[in-house]
């Protein structure tokens, strides 16, 4: 066996350094360690009853903050269905129109709801000043847009609904007056394409943040697209049975219901009602001499002068063959004779010309009537006698040379 060598005392001083260094980077590297690495090298720690006291409140407040968000939740979804329901449930244009309107502020307690509707044609215009049961409220909701491309450019996405804070150039037109706070606005998208906007405005500039989920607001702007669409074509064929082929006006079988309703509403209000009978002088000499083609085409003139000198309000009837009857709400006999007398004066001033270049002159002989201020008869009673009174009248006009207006006995 060799002998142990002794090592110097710089060898020695060498291999401490060494050791040193060697001790150092195993204490660098351990330092290196990612943080749970390190973590699962440390001995469990025991917690106390305190510690697991205070996270068990913590889990008891987790829980019972994810209990309140389901609830609330639930309560949205819920008022979703509800409102879907009623629109589907609607039973005709202007009661759905209602319920995208007054009904959607009321339920989903909303500062301001517009509904805006693309109507080109006028085809909505039509159908609602046709309708008696479209009162001031709900054109004050509604805007009726002609101008398509106009329309489209005010709104921020046409396809999805946007949610967003209030921005003042852009949502004061839409809503007509200032909000603040936040808007949605809901796209209104049918298989033919888009038919309008929903606008829903709240003064809660949180009520409708740009990162909020907007599935239940998209489902139901569909669901309100497809009741739009409906309610517009069953409106127009009911309307298709309810007036006069030839002159567009509504036929006498619509005069009985709405003159029911007019008088109910003239007795319950205090308000006063009116009626014109307008007969067309001489039209059988017309027809005998130029044609029954011609005889129409003095119809249709008639009707139309009728429509240009009434207000919305208003509602111009074919009675039958040559008769018109006007119903005038809210007017009194002596307004409802200077318009008697304004009709009678125009359609007299503008002749016919014909196709050949001949001149039919047309004149009318109108009766008018007036519902007594204390009128308490049953309304179908009431209106009957209305009718007649102003039929009586024009019978009278007749008498008198034709071309003029008879009142009938003061009220």
């Amino acid at each position: 066996m060799k002998p142990h060598c002794a090592c110097s005392p710089r060898q020695q001083e060498i291999g401490e350094i060494r050791r040193l260094n060697h001790r150092k980077g195993n204490l660098k590297h351990r330092r290196r360690l990612p943080i749970d690495v390190q973590m699962k090298r440390q001995p469990p720690v025991d917690l106390s009853e305190q510690d697991l006291r205070q996270e068990n409140i913590m889990l008891r407040g987790l829980l019972q903050t994810l209990g309140q968000d389901a609830s609330h939740n639930h309560q949205v979804l819920a008022r979703f269905q509800e409102r879907e329901i009623s629109l589907l449930s609607a039973g005709d244009l202007v009661t759905l129109l209602q319920r995208l309107t007054d009904g959607m502020r009321t339920s989903f307690a909303l500062d301001g709801v517009r509904l805006l509707l693309l109507d080109p044609f006028h085809v909505i215009h039509d159908l609602l000043v046709d309708s008696p049961d479209a009162d001031a409220r709900l054109i004050r909701n509604l805007e009726l847009c002609t101008d398509v491309h106009a329309t489209l450019a005010r709104f921020h996405d046409l396809h999805a609904p946007w949610l967003g804070p209030w921005i003042d150039e852009s949502h004061r037109p839409l809503f007509g007056r200032r909000l603040g706070g936040s808007v949605a606005l809901l796209p209104l998208r049918q298989a033919g394409g888009l038919t309008g906007f929903l606008c829903l405005g709240s003064r809660d500039a949180q009520r409708f943040p740009p990162d909020q989920a907007t599935d239940f607001l998209a489902h139901l702007a569909s669901v309100a697209a497809v009741c739009l669409e409906n309610a517009v074509n069953r409106e127009r064929l009911r309307l298709a049975g309810l007036t006069d082929s030839l002159t567009g006006l509504y036929n006498r079988r619509h005069l009985r219901h709405r003159l029911e309703q007019e008088v109910t509403r003239a007795q319950r209000y205090g308000q006063r009602l009116s009626c014109l009978f307008v007969d067309a002088d001489h039209f059988k000499g017309i027809n005998d001499r130029y044609g029954h083609a011609v005889g129409d085409q003095v119809l249709t003139v008639l009707a139309q002068r009728l429509r240009s000198r009434l207000r919305t309000s208003d509602l111009a009837t074919r009675y039958g063959g040559e008769e018109f009857a006007v119903l005038l709400p809210q007017t009194d006999l002596r307004s409802a004779h200077n318009l008697a007398q304004e009709i009678g004066a125009g359609i007299a001033a503008s002749p016919l010309v014909l196709a050949g270049g001949e001149v039919v002159t047309v004149t009318v002989s109108v009766g008018v009537a007036s519902l007594p201020a204390d009128d308490r008869r049953d309304p179908r009673e009431a209106g009957e006698a209305l009718l007649q009174a102003a039929d009586a009248a024009a019978y009278g006009a007749k008498m008198a040379g034709r071309n003029c207006v008879v009142c009938a006995d003061a009220e």
